[in-house]
């Protein structure tokens, strides 16, 4: 009997700025390269993603700016918080999300960092930022759709 997709998935942080600053044009999966110290401080829920972006050096990719606190019973090999890790994709898709980085308001940012299957993986999504008024915009369609649930929601209790 085949596992859903979503079963043995863990969620540890998202990145719920990203879905306010950013239309989200692309998504993707990567694993990451950690150390001892950063798995056991990724179970425990301690990381951060709200300034982390993705780079491309000499055709590999890297996650810049995620903060992985450091293991609270580490030693003196415990992991500097804010170090580089480096991305597990094939060529392709590293080659296809560099291109598409490159072109002129795209970014690429992590949304979500997670368990599935034991391994620590990171949701990657090619992003073209907001202007102002959209922000404004969406904030007022989630505005009119809570207060349309709310009265769908009393009116069903008369």
């Amino acid at each position: 009997m085949a596992k859903k997709k979503n079963d043995d998935e863990k969620s540890v942080a998202t990145n719920r700025k990203a879905y306010h600053d950013y239309f989200i044009l692309e998504k993707h999966e990567a694993g990451l390269v950690l150390t001892g110290t950063e798995v056991k401080s990724l179970r425990d829920g301690r990381a951060n993603l709200k300034d982390a972006y993705v780079i491309f050096k000499s055709g590999e990719a890297f996650l810049f700016g995620a903060h992985i606190s450091q293991y609270s019973h580490g030693n003196l090999n415990n992991h500097e918080p804010e170090r580089t890790r480096k991305l597990l994709m094939h060529r392709r898709e590293i080659d296809k999300l560099a291109d598409e980085g490159t072109i002129k308001g795209n970014s690429i940012i992590p949304l979500r960092l997670y368990f599935r299957g034991g391994r620590a993986k990171v949701e990657i999504a090619v992003v073209k930022g907001k202007r102002q008024y959209d922000k404004r915009e969406t904030e007022r369609t989630r505005e009119a759709d809570r207060e349309t649930a709310a009265a769908i929601k009393h009116g069903r209790r008369e």
